[in-house]
Formats: C-alpha cells, structure tokens, sequence
C-alpha cells in the first residue's frame, strides 16, 4: 500500500500547490464527528492506511505526520509507511501548536471546517495566528478532489423506532428538549449529533457501522419543531405520523440556507460538538450563536424508567450469550483445539445471532491473542488473525446492538496456564475495577473525580493505562455516548441516575499482553444511605457474565473483594440459570463457584 500512499500525498501535495497552502490537516472525523464514518467519509484511511478511531494527518510539502493517542502506538506502526509519514501524540501537544512550531511566518495551512469542532477551529485560529500563519477553511475536501475511486454514499432505509420502546413519544422529547433550548436564551437549536437526532425522532438507521442512525443534521425551535436535513429517499413512508405535529424534511443540501435564513435569531449550537463549518456560516449570515451543550445530550444519557429496563433486559440475554462462548471456548481449549482471532469473533457473534432481537456488533469486536492486547483498540480485521496460543492470555472486548438495548463487555480469559506475574496484573486491575463499582458519592460528582478510584493500585505498583475508565452507552444508539465518562481529563458532567456508563480499567505490556475487565454499571440513588445527610448515588452492574477466576490471585485480595467476586458471580449464576443447559449450565456453575 506504500506505493499508492505516496501516489496518494503527491496528490494532494498537487491540490495544496494550486491553492498555495504549506500544510493540509485531515482528521479522522467527517462532517458528523461521529467516533465511527461511513465507508465514503474514511478520509485519514485513504490519505494514510490508519484504521482507529481517533488521529489526524497533517501533509506539508516535503513531510508529513501522523497523529495518534495511546490507544493505537502500536497499530499505527504496523499500519503506516514510516518512510511516508513521521509518528506523533495525538495528545502530548494540540496539532495546530506542532505546526506552529514546524512552519514559517507567513504559511497558509488548509483544513475542511466541517471536520473539526467550532472550539478546536478557533483555538488553532488564534494560535496560529500569533506566529503569523493563516488558518484556511476549504471549500472542498483536498481528500474528496483526490480520492476518484471513492464509494458512493450508501442509502440505506432509516426504521421507526416505537414508541413503547423509546419510553415516550418524539412531540414529547421535542417539547421538552424545546424548552431546555429556550431556556438558554435561543429560537433554534443546531442538532449535529446523529445519535441525538433520531432519539429525538424515535428513529433509527443503517447509514454508519455499528450506530443505528441515519446521517444528517437537524434544527429544533424552541416551540418543539424541528427539521431534519437528510437523504430523504431513506425515510419510511408513514414517518410523519410517527414523528408527530411539528416535523418537516428537507435535502441535506438545504441545511446551509437554513442556517443563513436564522439572521438576526439566536442559535444555540455546541462549540465543542457540532462541526465549525455550520456554526461560522451562521455567524457570518448575521445570526446570533450561543454557545452550549447539545441540549439532547443530558436528557439523552439519562435513561427514562422504559429505556433502562430494556437495557437490563438485553443484558440479562447478552450474558446469556456470551456465557455461552465462554463454555464453548473452555471446553475447547481443554480439547487442545486452538482458533484464530477472526474464527472466534465470529463464534461469539453467532450465539448473539441467535436472539431475535439482535441486530449487529455495536462496535468491532476487540478479540486479540496474546501480544496483540497489547493494543488495546486492536481489529484483527486490519491484517491476518493471529492463532490463539496455549498458556496466554486472550482479551475479548465486544457489544451487541438490540432492539431494545446496546452492550459493551470485555473479559480476559486465561488459555491453559498463565504466569504469576499475569495473575498479578489482572488482580491489580480486577481491585481497580471492584473499587470503582463499590463507589459511594453525592449528588454533583463527576466521573473524573472517581477515575482514581480504578486505577489506584496500579499506581501503587507504577503503573496506569492510556485510555479513560469509562463511556456512556446510548439505548440502541452509540456505544460510546456523552457527555459524561469517568476518565482523568477534564469533565464537568456529573453523574445522574438513570445513566448508563462503563467500568473497564485495563493494564497493556507492549508486545506481551493486555487486560481489561469491563461491565457496564447505572448510576442509581444510594439505598443504604437513603436517609443520609447528602443525596447520595451508586452503581449498579447490568453486565451479568462471569469473570475468569483462574486469573485472580487471592493474595493480592482482601476479605472484602473476594466477597464481592462471590456475590457478584451469584447475582450472574441466579440470573443466568435460567437461559443455560447441559454442559453450559455445568461450567455457568463452576465459573461462579466461590473463591
């Protein structure tokens, strides 16, 4: 692919020269800065052969560079020419203050507004000008003029998502929502998520992998009416007596005169969300921004009483599920019949299948052997699946969508015997992750301030992880859902009941192995301290699969964590019995013996 990479940045070296730019910076992010792009939009992909979720490219004339965070600091070595492309941090420094520093007073760097958020285009703005180089929003991707073999966009029918289902109806979410953008002092609200659009419309889509939703973007007044700009060829014919009084369509196309036609009225947009481009042609059409959270986001994350029993209901079906490939798996290896990574993820994906309900991954199953845990986003789609070795360890991280929910789980599995020095680590994790889900704070507290709870006795042994501790995780929508997240960067969401978030710390050895261990836990009140003296809030795990035992050192445990692996593996024996038989029922039971 190195011969088509370089082909490929002489091309856009080509573009860059006709508008007299020094450098082109393309994120990962297409115009919806969505964590997962339709086949169409994988710009980073084509311009470097990087496949993960979160980088940039920035091209210059003589050079180029690669950006990536810890996640991928072993992929992107294997997947990008290091004879095309220098490796850097995504997060060590912001792009626009690399370049800064690597151009000269006077350069002109060219980038497609649509694909970066109004906060980071007018922060690079202002940096960049202070060393005296322009900052230039593209009228046309240099990717888009360059990339002439590129997939048509797909048109893929959206679906109605019923009402009992969602919990309440769309002209009940829109009036609600209306209200919240209201009060914020604006007439319209821009809608740029596509997750918090179609929960609004109590609709979902086929238009990204892995994310029911439909692309496009939408504009809700404060009275509750909202248009929603899409390819409307892949809307249901009855979708206006689903969605409501209130709601109108238009051609994707249009979105721009929209915004113009707001001139001399107050848009409410989120700098920090909703793509540059839309928001700078609203303010040069005279229109007033205000700056705030995507006034979905919150109400969104806070799973009404209808949303939440879905998502424990799958979840009950899921570890079901997954239970079953863990029997199937162990009863496997002690037959000495090994598989490769692929064979195995297609393995778990079929017992999954066999729910009704189910309707895909809701992401790319993570199901890495050995060394390759190690990368702790790693797809062994992205090269040939490596063969599970006896006396490792295997990590698999993996999600269901469901019609009436969506699933994250990972567990490390131990393949015959495993080192002392592996037992460790996992305890040293699993005591993270069991401190993390006993947590007990008041009302107003954020995920960043219990980050230290999971990765605390890492740290004690001098050691930590490159990723945060925990996402959101949308009603069959994203997996990966804001705003809240427990992670050590700044985050001023606190957790509210009714929110559905991860636990996962993890631990990775460059080219040894890697562990996560990961549940995904609601946020509900504190029955033991219900009459406290503050309104106080816990967890409670949904995620009902058992864990490996065999990789726990009980030494490195107290009294206390050993009972909670007991009561938790009995909350997934009691629950779980149920829905397994023959030799899954045995080993259910045996893997949620008592330690």
């Amino acid at each position: 692919m190195s011969t088509s990479i370089a082909a490929r940045l002489d091309a856009i070296r080509t573009e860059m020269a006709k508008l007299k730019l020094d450098a082109f910076m393309q994120p990962r992010a297409d115009e919806y800065l969505g964590e997962y792009v339709p086949a169409h939009n994988e710009r980073l992909w084509w311009l470097t052969g990087f496949t993960g979720s979160a980088g940039m490219a920035i091209v210059m004339q003589q050079s180029a560079a690669v950006f990536v965070d810890g996640r991928y600091v072993v992929q992107v070595r294997q997947q990008v020419d290091g004879s095309q492309y220098s490796y850097e941090s995504l997060t060590d420094m912001p792009q626009y203050e690399w370049l800064a520093g690597k151009l000269p007073a006077g350069s002109r760097v060219g980038i497609d507004a649509r694909c970066v958020t109004l906060s980071w285009f007018e922060a690079a703005q202002t940096r960049l000008a202070k060393v005296d180089i322009e900052l230039v929003r593209l009228p046309e991707n240099l990717v888009d003029i360059c990339w002439h073999d590129r997939p048509a966009a797909a048109v893929n029918p959206a679906s109605l998502f019923s009402d009992d289902v969602a919990g309440k109806t769309s002209l009940e979410k829109r009036k609600f929502i209306g209200e919240l953008v209201k009060k914020e002092g604006a007439d319209v609200a821009l809608i740029n998520a596509l997750d918090s659009f179609c929960w609004l419309l109590n609709i979902r889509g086929q238009d990204i992998p892995r994310i029911p939703v439909v692309l496009g973007n939408a504009l809700l007044s404060a009275n509750g009416d909202m248009t929603l700009y899409c390819d409307q060829r892949k809307l249901p014919s009855d979708v206006a007596d689903h969605v409501g009084a209130g709601v109108s369509f238009a051609d994707e196309s249009e979105l721009a005169v929209a915004i113009t036609a707001l001139k001399g009225k107050k848009l409410l947009a989120d700098p920090n969300s909703a793509n540059a481009e839309c928001q700078l042609q609203a303010r040069e059409a005279g229109v007033k921004l205000i700056a705030g959270l995507d006034p979905v986001a919150l109400p969104k994350a806070c799973k009404n009483p209808v949303e939440l029993a879905g998502m424990k209901a799958c979840h009950v079906r899921d570890g079901a599920a997954v239970s079953r490939f863990l029997a199937w798996l162990d009863r496997e290896t002690a037959a000495n019949r090994l598989y490769d990574e692929a064979t195995l993820s297609d393995k778990l994906e079929s017992f999954r299948k066999a729910d009704p309900l189910y309707q895909e991954p809701s992401f790319d199953t993570i199901s890495a052997a050995g060394s390759n845990a190690a990368m702790c986003h790693y797809n062994h789609l992205n090269g040939t699946p490596a063969q599970v070795e006896m006396n490792s360890i295997y990590l698999v991280d993996s999600g269901a969508q469901y019609l009436d929910g969506t699933t994250d789980v990972t567990r490390t599995i131990a393949i015959g015997e495993v080192t002392d020095e592996q037992r460790k680590m996992v305890t040293l994790v699993l005591k993270g992750h069991i401190a993390l889900d006993q947590a007990r704070f008041p009302k107003g507290t954020t995920g960043q301030q219990l980050d230290i709870l999971a990765r605390q006795y890492l740290w004690q042994h001098g050691f930590d992880y490159d990723h945060g501790t925990g996402h959101g995780v949308g009603h069959y929508l994203s997996v990966h859902e804001g705003p809240q997240r427990i992670g050590k960067n700044h985050n001023a969401i606190a957790l509210q009941v009714g929110m559905v978030i991860s636990n996962e710390p993890g631990y990775y050895r460059e080219n040894g192995f890697g562990i996560r261990l990961e549940n995904l836990v609601t946020v509900k009140p504190c029955e033991t301290l219900a009459n406290a003296e503050r309104e106080t809030y816990q967890f409670e795990a949904i995620t009902l699969i058992p864990m490996d035992k065999r990789l726990f050192d009980k030494a490195l445990m107290t009294s206390a964590e050993i009972d909670w692996v007991n009561h938790y593996h009995q909350r997934v024996l009691e629950t779980l019995s149920p829905l397994l038989e023959g030799d899954d029922f045995t080993w259910l039971k045996q893997a949620t013996s008592a330690l």
